[in-house]
């Protein structure tokens, strides 16, 4: 008789997955550590997924479900530009956060498989940016921001974003900071980037 896979198990599964990997990282998780904390034995996991990049994979997307729709809606809601790139700094930063094991598991991926970003983009909340950028073009040709093409902005915005968390150990070690000390910049980085960016494209 075919087994039938059981959703609650599967819940208790990704979660138990998510706490190892953000706790140790991809190299650092153990399948049998990850079984143990979901209640069940490794078969059982194994069951479920094959594999820890198997796991991985899905505790990415299940998180990546729930980041991507955020940006999306801030790209192309109605709001000014000032208030797209604080919303979406905002929004970032508090999902990495939550969600640190993320930013490194898609360079990894990029390195690693060159199809990762085109299964990506088959999300339908992928992030489009096509209003922001006609919102940006408009804005440098009204003259209301300094001149400067959407694609560099975005980049600027994603950069500013994104490095901190990637480069964790590395920022910790330049700035002699410990884990909670490191949260408290990246909380506060939250205005930081924003105020930046948006000085760094204000017409004075």
């Amino acid at each position: 008789m075919k087994k039938t896979k059981d959703e609650n198990t599967e819940e208790q599964i990704l979660n138990a997955a998510k706490n190892v990997f953000q706790a140790k990282g991809m190299d650092g998780a153990r399948m049998q550590e990850i079984a143990d904390k979901a209640g069940i034995n490794k078969a059982m996991l194994h069951y479920y997924y094959r594999n820890k990049q198997l796991l991985f994979e899905a505790v990415f997307n299940n998180a990546f479900s729930l980041l991507a729709p955020q940006l999306n809606t801030v790209l192309n809601d109605n709001s000014s530009i000032d208030e797209k790139i604080k919303n979406f700094t905002s929004n970032y930063i508090s999902f990495i956060i939550k969600h640190p094991y993320l930013p490194n598991f898609i360079i990894q991926e990029l390195n690693r498989n060159e199809d990762f970003i085109m299964k990506l983009k088959e999300n339908k909340s992928f992030p489009n940016i096509e209003k922001f950028k006609k919102q940006v073009d408009k804005e440098v040709r009204n003259g209301l921001i300094k001149s400067i093409s959407a694609e560099q902005l975005f980049i600027n915005i994603m950069a500013l974003n994104i490095f901190p968390f990637v480069a964790k150990p590395l920022i910790m070690a330049f700035t002699n900071t410990d884990n909670e000390h490191y949260k408290q910049l990246m909380e506060d980085r939250k205005t930081e980037v924003a105020n930046f960016i948006i000085n760094s494209i204000k017409v004075l």
